[in-house]
Parts: structure tokens; sequence; C-alpha cells
């Protein structure tokens, strides 16, 4: 197997698996009424603030597949030897806004209840929505000079 099929290889590996990662999203998402009422049998808090949470994590729930969707889309174009293009440079900026959406509906989540995991959360997709906009910026100017390229031939 040379280099070019192991990387095929990978890529439709790592498609299945954000295929697998969606689907489970959305499951996930609406089960949380049930999985919040279970939680709530091991810490009280999770009763306390049961609507809250489910309202918080549903709409976090939500983005989070929003972006693996995004991500399923670009992964299509990689597997169609074609990502230089601008509908990725969109779907690259609609990820970096609901990364910076996850942030701020984390940090309303974090002043209802607090965990410390949930600041690992917001400086995660910091980081994530501050990739996905430079990645934007690189693969808009990929395609800038790509179209260079195609007009000189």
């Amino acid at each position: 197997m040379d280099a070019r099929e192991k990387k095929l290889k990978f890529t439709k590996y790592v498609k299945y698996l954000l295929d697998a990662m969606f689907i489970m999203g959305i499951i996930v998402t609406l089960s949380l009424p049930l999985t919040i009422k279970w939680m709530a049998a091991f810490d009280p808090r999770w009763g306390q603030y049961y609507m809250a949470s489910i309202i918080i994590f549903f709409i976090l729930g939500i983005a989070a597949v929003f972006i693996l969707w995004e991500l399923r889309r670009i992964f299509k174009t990689v597997l169609a030897e074609n990502c230089f293009v601008k509908e990725n440079v969109r779907s690259l900026r609609r990820m970096g806004n609901c990364s910076f959406f996850i942030v701020l509906m984390s940090l309303v989540r974090l002043a209802v209840f607090q965990t410390a995991a949930m600041m690992v959360i917001v400086l995660v997709f910091v980081i994530a929505g501050l990739f996905s906009k430079v990645l934007a910026m690189v693969f808009d100017e990929a395609i800038r000079y790509k179209e260079e390229n195609d007009l000189t031939i």
C-alpha cells in the first residue's frame, strides 16, 4: 500500500468516525432529560438545576452537532480531493462562530452550575474558534492562489 492509499484509508476512517460522532451527538442531545435525571440521583445539584441544565446542554449539544456537520461537509471535499473551495472557507468560519457561541453558552452555564471541567471546555473552544477562523483565512488565501494559477494556465 503506497502513501496515497494509506492517506485515503485514514481519511475515510476519520470520515466514518465523524459520522459516528454526529449520530451519537444527536442521540446524547435528545436523551438529555433522561441523562440529567439519572445524574441527579448521584449529585443533587443536577436535580436542583434540572430545567436550566437541559436547556443549556441542549443548546450546547446542537452547537456541537452543527460543528460535526460542518466537519463532515469539509471531509467530503477532502475525499473528492478538492478541498480548496469557498464552501470550506464558509464552513470553517461557521465552525469558528459556533465555537465562540459554545464559549458564551458555557460561561452562562458556569453562572448556573460551576465545574472545573467547564473552564477547560471554555479554553478548548476558544482555541478551536481561533483555529477555525485562522484556517478559514489560510484556505481563502490558498483558493485565491489556486484561482490565479488556473487563470495563468
